[in-house]
């Protein structure tokens, strides 16, 4: 291999592209665990109103708490993954532009004769 073959440089590409698609599925997870929160929240802080449980105010501060949270990592988790998606698709984009530089052979199969 000489110095200008990017096949080492297209490795290292594709194991970011792997780390990031793994720090993009972390982020799915925890995006559904925020609406999760938010929703359980949202839920508990109605009951409370409705007064189907019995300490009030500990519950209905909970539940807020909840919902807070929830939007808190919602946001934080949903911009992390857009900027996840953009980095991956610059990566896969130079690693497009670095196989189209390699020189490619077509490599012909000889056929085998028969004994």
């Amino acid at each position: 291999m000489t110095e200008d073959d990017p096949t080492d440089e297209i490795s290292d590409i594709e194991a970011r592209i792997e780390a990031l698609a793994e720090i993009a599925e972390r982020c799915r997870k925890f995006i559904l665990a925020s609406k999760i929160a938010i929703a359980g929240g949202a839920a508990l802080l109605l009951v409370t109103i409705l007064g189907l449980i019995g300490s009030g105010q500990v519950a209905a501060l909970g539940s807020i708490a909840l919902v807070l949270g929830g939007i808190v990592s919602l946001g934080s988790n949903i911009s992390t993954l857009r900027q996840t998606d953009d980095a991956i698709g610059a990566a896969e984009a130079l690693r497009a532009e670095l196989i189209s530089r390699i020189d490619l052979r077509v490599v012909h199969d000889t056929p085998m004769k028969l004994m």
